[in-house]
């Protein structure tokens, strides 16, 4: 089978075909899981003053906790995947979405900064598994010309976490306390260990899947091509929104209260790229990634040019949201180039974006430790995108070579 053709399947092989209503169900319980996850990892952005204020530390190094998570999806994707290759897929899904629950509920009651710090990290080690297997899941349960769709449906929860889930968190944690929105996510992760354990049927393991087969995706170029134009395409995306309040506050000049408005903006724009993004990736996948970052590198100097004007902040926040159609199209990417190692793959995408992740935080804390201040955040980000589109360029020339390379099979 060519690496470049994935076959639709049943959910494990031996099982009858699973009904709309429950293929439905699954992405429910899939999304929720993934709602949970985006609530957690960016409401913290907006609440980065207070709990720099609770632990007696200034906002940029508050920042730490955030590069301490995406530390953890780093470190924990290609662990997990590995050593979880071998087992259902279902079991899988539960402790990890369980371990995200204990570590975010660990977070809400840290004692110091450091504790905090670990917590955060211990939460983010299930994140990229987590997403990687749940795509996996989705797509397996939908025609092969439908994968970008349904990986993008498990996402949609991340996507609605920006508009709704981390408003009301930073909204709450500034009314209330931070630690409120930890206690919330906690309680989303314990949510989806019960929807998975209704909804999602018993599978069977993998068979001849192992370590080793995993690993194999580690040689592949397209992997490690695909792989960086995540991590190094979109730290911009993480360099705004980790500074977003004092961007809201001390660049645009706006109350702390209009944050929530901005993050929910910059949530519309994700769902819409999102949706209409992944329709267009099924149609054509590479295009889609390649007018994405040309687009997405625009904007983010326009952010840093405009950040100053509250309307034309929210326009570029919202673009920069639209932008999220390169999630579900990397994702779907990296299904056609792992060959037999799709574990690991799938969730090496979610590592590869904290380590965007980690990069835009710490990019955009060297920018304002420098002097150059919150509203260079646009232009950190629009070098990193040059550098990810350079990427994709190679990934694109590499794959033609390689298909101008190979024989044309005869005809039948």
């Amino acid at each position: 089978m060519s690496e470049h053709a994935l076959p639709h399947a049943a959910l494990s092989s031996g099982q009858p075909p699973l009904s709309a209503l429950t293929v439905t169900l699954i992405i429910l319980a899939l999304a929720v899981g993934s709602f949970g996850i985006g609530t957690g990892e960016f409401a913290i952005m907006g609440l980065l003053p207070d709990v720099g204020t609770t632990f007696g530390v200034t906002t940029a190094e508050a920042g730490y906790v955030i590069s301490a998570y995406a530390f953890g999806v780093v470190v924990g994707a290609p662990v997990i995947a590995v050593v979880g290759a071998r087992f259902r897929r279902r079991d899988l899904l539960l402790v990890l979405m369980g371990l995200f629950a204990a570590g975010n509920l660990a977070s809400a009651v840290a004692p110091t900064f450091e504790s905090f710090i670990l917590f955060r990290f211990l939460s983010g080690l299930p994140h990229g598994a987590y997403f990687g297997v749940a795509a996996l899941v989705a797509a397996s349960m939908v025609p092969v010309n439908r994968r970008t769709q349904a990986v993008g449906k498990v996402m949609l929860g991340l996507t609605v976490a920006t508009l709704i889930g981390t408003p009301l968190a930073a909204f709450f944690g500034q009314v209330f306390d931070w630690q409120f929105m930890f206690v919330a996510v906690g309680i989303t992760g314990l949510l989806t260990v019960a929807l998975i354990a209704i909804f999602l049927p018993r599978d069977k393991a993998p068979k001849g899947i192992n370590a080793l087969t995993e690993l194999g995706a580690l040689k592949r170029k397209q992997v490690w091509l695909t792989l960086g134009i995540a991590a190094s395409g979109f730290c911009g995306m993480f360099a705004v929104f980790s500074y977003i309040s004092p961007i809201v506050t001390e660049v645009a000049g706006l109350h702390v209260g209009m944050v929530p408005v901005i993050m929910a903006i910059f949530g519309c724009g994700m769902i819409v790229g999102n949706i209409f993004g992944a329709k267009l990736a099924d149609l054509s996948l590479m295009r889609t990634i390649g007018w994405s970052l040309a687009l997405y590198f625009f904007v983010l100097v326009s952010l840093s040019l405009t950040a100053e004007n509250p309307v034309l902040l929210g326009i570029c926040c919202f673009l920069i949201g639209c932008s999220f159609v390169v999630g579900p199209a990397l994702q779907t990417r990296l299904m056609d180039v792992a060959g037999d190692a799709q574990t690991l793959a799938a969730a090496l995408n979610h590592s590869a974006f904290n380590v965007a992740n980690a990069l835009g935080a710490l990019f955009g804390g060297m920018a304002i430790s420098a002097g150059y201040g919150y509203g260079a955040m646009g232009f950190v980000g629009a070098a990193t995108a040059v550098v990810g589109f350079g990427v994709f360029l190679v990934s694109l020339a590499l794959e033609k070579t390689e298909r101008a390379a190979t024989p044309a099979c005869p005809a039948e």
